[in-house]
This record gives C-alpha cells, sequence and structure tokens, in this order.
C-alpha cells in the first residue's frame, strides 16, 4: 500500500490539465455562440436599415408626385407593358437615403390611367461598400400607388357663371361623346345638360344653333362663383401652381401642336399641349395642365388635351380642338371655323367673373362644345397625383 501511495503523485496537475481543457471548451463555445449571435444581430440590422431605406425611396416618389415636370413624366406613361419598354417604365437612379444609411433606386409600371407599381430596391451602406462577406443585405418593396384626381364637379358641356348668346351654326351638347381613335374609355354617361348656368343668368339664340342635352338649358340654384375656383380640398391658384405649363395670354396663330423629337415627346416646348387626334403617337399619352395668365388670349388651331386654366377672357377661332376640362375665370368667344369647326370635348367652365368688361359668353361659327366623360376622366387622371392606397398597398419583393 505504501509502494501505492507513493505512485500517485502528480495526479493534481494531470486534473488541472484536464479542468483547463474542459473550461476552454466552455469558453470556445461561449465565444462561438456569441459571435453567431452578433453576426445574426448585424444581418438583421442591415437587413431593417435596407428595408427603411426602400420604404423611404418609395414615399419618396409618393412625395415628389405633385412635382409639375415629374408628374407630367409619369402621366405621360402607357400602360405596361406598351410596344416601347421606354415608354411604360421609369426609372429611378441611384439616391442616398435623407439619413445616410444606404441608397436606394428602382422602377414604376403604369399599370392603368389610375393605378402605378412602384418597385424600390436597397441597400444599407455597409452592405454597399462590399465589406460584408456574402454580399451584405438588400430588401426590395412594391407598393400600389392609386392616382388622387382633382374633384372638378363637371355636370354640362358648358357651366356658365354669367349670360350667354349662342348664335350662327354652334352647338352645345350634353350627350356623352366618345373621341374618335381613343381606348379605355368608360362606358357611355347620361346626357347631361348642354348649359348650366345660375339661376339669373341668361341664354340667347340667334340663327340656326343647336342645344342639346337633358335639359338643353339648366338653371341650377346650387351653382354659386365657389364653384368655379374650388374643386373639393384644391383652389384655382393651387390647381393653377401645379400647372405643368405657364403662358402668357397671347395670340396662339396655329402653334399649339404636338412636337415631337424622333420618337420621344418634347414636352419641354410650352405650345405642345398633347396630341389627342392621334392618341398613340407620342406625345398621345401627354396631358398636361395649361395656365394662361393675363386676359386676351386668342388661340387659332391647333389641338390640346389636359386641364386648360384660364385666368381672365379667351377667343377660340379656327379649328382648335381641346380634348379635357376648360375652366375660364372670364368668359370665352368662338368664331370661324369653317370646314374645320373649333371643338371643346369635356367640359367647359365659364364664370364670367364681373372684374372683366365683357362677361358674356359668345359661341358662334361652327364651334362645338360637347360633353366627353372619356376627355374628363383621362384628364383627370393623368394630372392627378399619386396616393397610397387606403388598405395595406405594399408588399415585400424577391
Amino acid at each position: 500500500m505504501k509502494q501505492v501511495l507513493q505512485n500517485e503523485r502528480g495526479m493534481a496537475l494531470a486534473i488541472a490539465i484536464v479542468a483547463l481543457v474542459i473550461v476552454g471548451a466552455l469558453i470556445a463555445g461561449a465565444f462561438f455562440s456569441g459571435t453567431q449571435e452578433q453576426r445574426v444581430a448585424e444581418n438583421v440590422r442591415r437587413v431593417q436599415a435596407s428595408f427603411g431605406v426602400a420604404e423611404e425611396g418609395v414615399y419618396d416618389v409618393i412625395r415628389g408626385w405633385s412635382n409639375p415636370v415629374t408628374k407630367g413624366r409619369y402621366a405621360g406613361l402607357y400602360p405596361y407593358p406598351a410596344f416601347a419598354p421606354a415608354r411604360d417604365t421609369v426609372r429611378f437612379g441611384t439616391t442616398t437615403s435623407a439619413s445616410k444609411t444606404g441608397s436606394y433606386s428602382g422602377l414604376m409600371y403604369k399599370l392603368s390611367d389610375e393605378l402605378y407599381m412602384i418597385d424600390m430596391t436597397a441597400q444599407d451602406t455597409m452592405s454597399l461598400a462590399g465589406r460584408i462577406r456574402g454580399g451584405g443585405a438588400s430588401q426590395r418593396l412594391g407598393l400600389l400607388a392609386r392616382i388622387r384626381p382633382v374633384m372638378i364637379n363637371t355636370q354640362a358641356a358648358v357651366t356658365s357663371g354669367g349670360a350667354n348668346v349662342v348664335a350662327g351654326n354652334a352647338s352645345i351638347d350634353g350627350t356623352d361623346h366618345v373621341p374618335a381613335g381613343w381606348a379605355g374609355c368608360p362606358p357611355l354617361d347620361s346626357t347631361k345638360a348642354g348649359i348650366r348656368t345660375q339661376t339669373d343668368a341668361t341664354v340667347a339664340t340667334n340663327g340656326h344653333p343647336t342645344l342639346i342635352g337633358n335639359p338643353p338649358v339648366l338653371k341650377d340654384p346650387t351653382l354659386a362663383d365657389s364653384s368655379f375656383t374650388r374643386y373639393g380640398d384644391v383652389s384655382y391658384d393651387q390647381l393653377a401652381a401645379s400647372a405643368t405649363i405657364t403662358v402668357a395670354a397671347q395670340n396662339f396663330s396655329n402653334s399649339i401642336s404636338p412636337v415631337v423629337a424622333g420618337t420621344t415627346c418634347n414636352t419641354a416646348v410650352l405650345t405642345n399641349w398633347g396630341s389627342p387626334t392621334n392618341p398613340t403617337g407620342p406625345c398621345g399619352a401627354y396631358f398636361p395642365i395649361i395656365h394662361i395668365t393675363g386676359t386676351g388670349a386668342v388661340i387659332n388651331g391647333q389641338e390640346g388635351q389636359g386641364i386648360l386654366l384660364v385666368d381672365g377672357s379667351i377667343s377660340v377661332q379656327g379649328g382648335f380642338q381641346f380634348f379635357g376640362i376648360t375652366i375660364i375665370r372670364g368668359s370665352i368667344k368662338t368664331a370661324g371655323g369653317g370646314g374645320t369647326p373649333a371643338h371643346f370635348w369635356g367640359s367647359v367652365m365659364a364664370q364670367d367673373t364681373v372684374q372683366f368688361s365683357d362677361t358674356t359668353n359668345n359661341i358662334s361659327g361652327n364651334a362645338n362644345l360637347l360633353y366627353s366623360k372619356c376627355a374628363i376622366i383621362k384628364a383627370l387622371n393623368k394630372t392627378g397625383v399619386g396616393s397610397m392606397m387606403r388598405s395595406r398597398g405594399w408588399v415585400q419583393l424577391y
């Protein structure tokens, strides 16, 4: 026994070594687990940062929609997929977020005149720098945006706040008309009034004019001055401030016509108001808001579409055609026409405000003022601003 006890010397060192190995393994496991947790947390943080940047990119598009240049660019798209890819998609270049936490880029597709889809991809700063093993994180977000049009109350071919004289071979027709060659129009609307006026306004006729509507002349006690200057939550001044084109009153002699550079509509030209008679052409989808400042404007050819705002009075001669909504603070006069009569497709609103010396609308010659629900709807949809869907309109894309 004494010899056996003598052979147990050095056991403490062996036990200490075993203990160090076990403790080292525990520490290594703890470090490994902690490192994994840290990497997972960093990945989650980068994913969330990328998601936040993608959200910022999507909502930046919504916030910037009211810019006249931007709005015209979006409205000028054709529904996806179009015959030319560059005309149904807007590409957003790489943009750094306001918080400097990442960058985003993406595309926007026009699904219809009322519906758009924004496809935005973003990465956080570290992932963009390429310092993350495996490529880092990115998030792709899709958002459906619906157009919020201006709420303009159009209940007649012509809405007037003052006296009216309809003469010659002019025609004012409240029957719904679809412009030739236009696609995607809603079902025909019920027949509207030909002329809608305030109860104390007069409508006189000379010659052989035509007044068609249900009724041909409507005396509306609810029609007030505010009907010409307030459209839901938008005023005339606010609508004019968002105009795509602003020009001073002048004699537009055959200068209003579409301008095309190659296969692209040149919207930088102030006398390019779209091409309603060629709806499938390069300028067929261009519906600007045109604001004519001052009074005494004269238009003699050729064509335009969208929303036309006139601060004063206007005289329309020759064969000028406008498709959409026309709002005039003063009065309107038409003359001439011949073989190419002056046309207004949609709805015309003339306030005849007393600040102008002549408060009588004179519709004469061969002018045709026709109610068109299709022209009104397209003008409102293509000049409205984008807004989020009331319910969830976004989704993560992969």
